[in-house]
């Protein structure tokens, strides 16, 4: 797996990897990552990865990112 290029976003560390003929998008927020897969046929490259990546995708991703923190603070508290 090799990196093809990093989306800027304000608060969400975006990577666009490559392999296996697959683009493999992860998105890192502090402790929790997402991770989405694209076949080569999906999408041409980086560019057209970002362009998916709008507005609102990214408020939803975002949505997640709390949700899932939201849960693993839960989990934590109840060691």
């Amino acid at each position: 797996m090799r990196i093809i290029g990093t989306i800027p976003h304000p608060s969400i560390s975006i990577s666009v990897f490559h392999m296996n003929d697959k683009f493999i998008v992860k998105m890192e927020a502090g402790p929790m990552e997402q991770t989405i897969k694209f076949r080569e046929d999906e999408v041409k490259g980086v560019e057209d990865i970002k362009s998916m990546l709008d507005e609102e995708f990214m408020k939803k991703a975002l949505e997640r990112f709390n949700e899932m923190f939201s849960e693993m603070k839960r989990v934590k508290s109840t060691k």
